[in-house]
C-alpha cells in the first residue's frame, strides 16, 4: 500500500516533509506536530501538482545519504520553489537547493559527523531568540562550496563557511546541521522559528481540533452505513473504537479476534474493559485452532504477517455476514505504519511491513476507514485523554498487530504460546510492582529458536531462552534500550526461570534504534 499521490485535505494548515531519505525524516515530523503544525511526510518524487496550496504553509526538504552531484541522485523539480510557500532544506536539503540553484556541492576534505559550534552571521527570523554560538549535530560528507546568486550566508561553523543560507526574495531556506536531533541545543527554537516567524503558522494542530475534525470527516464519509472495527483491546484499536462511536453510535460494531497470539489473559480484560467503560456493540470470536493451524511449519516473520492479515479478514467476512451488512472496516493503523511500509528512494525504504498495512489481502469485502492514520503513538494516546478513555487503556505498551507469532522466532505451536505469555506476564508484573512501567515506551519479552543446556538441581537441561527487551522512546521512530536496574532484572530472570518450566536462561537486549528495530521481527 503506498501513500498517495494527492495530500490530504485538512482543514488545518500544513506542512510538507520531502524525503530523501534521513534516517532523521521522522523526527522532523515529530518536532513539527510539538508545535501544534500539521505535517506530512511524502517521497521527494511526490507529484507536485497534486499539492494542495490552499493549507500549505511550508515546505520541508529532508537530508539523505546521496550526493547531489551523483548521476542517480534523487532531484526534484524547481517548480517547487515557485509554490509560493516557504522552503527550508536540511543538510541534502541545503545542498540540493544550493545545486539546483546554480552553487556548487563538493565531496569535504573532513568529513563532519557529531557536535560542532555554530556561529550566526546576521540576525534572521529564522534564529530569532538564538544565541550567536550555539551547539549544532552535523552529518555530513559532503559541502557547499560556492552559494549560488541572491543567497547569502546566515550562519558558519569551523568547518562549514555556509552552516545556514537565506535566499529573502523566495523566502528559501539551508542548514547544514540537523535541528531536529536533541543535539541540537536550540533545535525545537528554530524550527519553531520556521513555522511561525516565516511560514506564518499559527499552531491550530491539536487532539481536540483532530477529534472533532475527524468525527465530521467519518460521518461524512459513512453516512448511514455500517462500520466493522476490529478491536484488539490495544491503545490504538480501543481509541479508534471510541472516535468512532462518538461519530457514529450504533452504526458501529466491534469486533474482538482471539488469534491465540495475544498477552495473557488478554481476551478476558478485553471484554471486560469493553463492557464496564463503553456501551459499544461488540462480539467475540475464538479462533485460536484456526490461526495456529495456519501458521503450522511457518518461519518467515513475512510470511507470518501476510497469512495473519489474510486470515484475519477472512474471519472478519465470515462473521459480518452473520452480523449483518458492512461497508466498512476501520482499524488502528498509524502514521509510522505507514511510513515504515512505505518504499522511499534511499534507506528508508521498507522495513518490514505491519499487520495494519502491509499484511491486508489485494481483494476483500470492505472499504477500509483508519481515522488515526496521520498520527503518532503519542498523540493517539492525547486523543484518548481527551476522549475520556481510562488511563489503565491509554497508557498500555505498544502491541503489533500480529501479536506474539512476531515475538515468538520460528514456529508458532499453542506451546511455545503458553511459554512466552508466561514469561511476558511475569516480566511485565515486575515492571509494574517496581515502579518502571511507565518510564519505559515499549517492554516484551521474545522466546528465541534456540535452546541451552543448563542445570536445575542436579539435572541437566537443554531449554528454551527468553530475550527481555526494554525501550524508551517519544515516538516508537527510534529507540534507546532501558537501563534495567541490576536487582529488577535478576528479580526478573529467577521468577521466570524458577516459574516457567521449559526456560532456562534469560538474556537482556541492550540494542537501539536504529541499528535495530524494537520488534525482533
Amino acid at each position: 500500500m503506498a501513500l498517495p499521490d494527492r495530500i490530504a485535505v485538512t482543514g488545518h494548515e500544513t506542512v510538507i516533509i520531502l524525503d530523501f531519505g534521513s534516517q532523521y525524516t521522522q523526527l522532523i515530523a515529530r518536532r513539527i506536530r510539538e508545535q501544534q503544525v500539521y505535517c506530512e511526510i511524502h517521497p521527494f518524487n511526490v507529484n507536485l501538482h497534486s499539492l494542495n496550496t490552499e493549507n500549505l504553509k511550508g515546505i520541508i526538504l529532508s537530508g539523505g545519504p546521496s550526493s547531489v552531484y551523483e548521476q542517480e541522485a534523487p532531484q526534484i523539480d524547481a517548480e517547487l520553489f515557485t509554490l509560493g510557500v516557504p522552503v527550508l532544506g536540511i543538510c541534502y536539503g541545503l545542498q540540493l537547493i544550493t545545486h539546483l540553484f546554480g552553487g556548487t556541492v563538493a565531496p569535504a576534505k573532513e568529513k563532519e559527523y557529531g557536535p560542532a559550534e555554530l556561529h550566526l552571521s546576521l540576525e534572521n527570523p529564522l534564529f530569532k531568540n538564538v544565541p550567536k554560538e550555539s551547539k549544532v549535530w552535523m552529518s555530513h560528507g559532503d559541502k557547499v562550496s560556492a552559494l549560488p546568486s541572491e543567497f547569502h550566508t546566515i550562519a558558519r561553523t569551523d568547518n562549514s563557511p555556509y552552516a545556514a543560507i537565506e535566499n529573502a526574495t523566495r523566502t528559501v531556506y539551508g542548514l547544514q546541521f540537523h535541528p531536529e536531533v536533541v543535539h541540537t541545543e536550540y533545535g525545537a527554537r528554530i524550527i519553531a522559528n520556521f513555522l511561525f516567524e516565516i511560514c506564518r503558522c499559527q499552531g491550530d494542530w491539536s487532539p481536540q481540533s483532530f477529534i472533532e475534525e475527524s468525527v465530521k470527516r467519518i460521518r461524512l464519509e459513512v453516512g448511514d452505513r455500517k462500520v466493522l472495527c476490529a478491536l484488539s483491546g490495544g491503545v490504538d484499536s480501543s481509541v479508534v473504537a471510541v472516535l468512532l462511536h462518538r461519530a457514529i453510535g450504533n452504526q458501529l460494531h466491534c469486533m474482538f479476534v482471539d488469534t491465540g497470539l495475544l498477552r495473557q489473559r488478554e481476551a478476558e480484560e478485553v471484554e471486560r474493559v469493553f463492557s464496564q467503560y463503553f456501551d459499544i456493540n461488540l462480539t467475540s470470536v475464538n479462533s485460536r485452532r484456526r490461526f495456529y493451524n495456519k501458521l503450522q511449519g511457518v518461519t518467515d516473520p513475512e510470511q507470518k504477517r501476510k497469512i495473519i492479515g489474510n486470515e484475519f479478514i477472512r474471519i472478519f467476512e465470515e462473521e459480518a455476514k452473520r452480523l449483518g451488512h458492512f461497508d466498512f472496516l476501520a482499524q488502528g493503523t498509524l502514521y509510522p505504519d505507514v511510513i515504515e511500509s512505505v518504499s522511499f528512494k534511499g534507506p528508508s525504504a521498507t522495513i518490514k511491513s505491519h499487520h495494519n498495512v502491509g499484511g491486508l489481502p489485494e481483494h476483500f469485502d470492505f472499504k477500509l476507514i483508519e481515522p488515526l492514520r496521520e498520527l503518532f503513538k503519542d498523540e493517539v494516546r492525547q486523543v484518548g485523554r481527551q476522549l475520556e478513555m481510562p488511563e489503565t487503556l491509554i497508557g498500555r505498551h505498544p502491541f503489533p498487530g500480529p501479536g506474539l507469532a512476531v515475538r515468538i522466532l520460528g514456529e508458532i505451536t499453542p506451546q511455545r504460546v503458553a511459554l512466552l505469555q508466561k514469561a511476558d506476564a511475569i516480566f511485565i508484573n515486575e515492571l509494574h510492582n517496581a515502579d518502571e512501567y511507565n518510564k519505559i515506551w515499549q517492554a516484551f519479552a521474545v522466546l528465541l529458536p534456540v535452546q541451552s543446556v543448563g542445570v536445575m538441581g542436579d539435572q541437566r537441561t537443554y531449554e528454551n531462552v527468553v530475550a527481555l527487551r526494554a525501550v524508551t522512546s517519544m515516538d516508537g521512530m527510534t529507540a534507546d534500550w532501558y537501563p534495567m536496574p541490576y536487582d529488577l532484572i535478576s528479580r526478573i530472570s529467577n521468577r521466570i526461570i524458577n516459574e516457567v518450566p521449559g526456560i532456562n536462561r534469560v538474556v537482556y537486549d541492550v540494542s537501539s534504534k536504529p541499528p535495530a528495530t524494537i520488534e525482533w521481527e
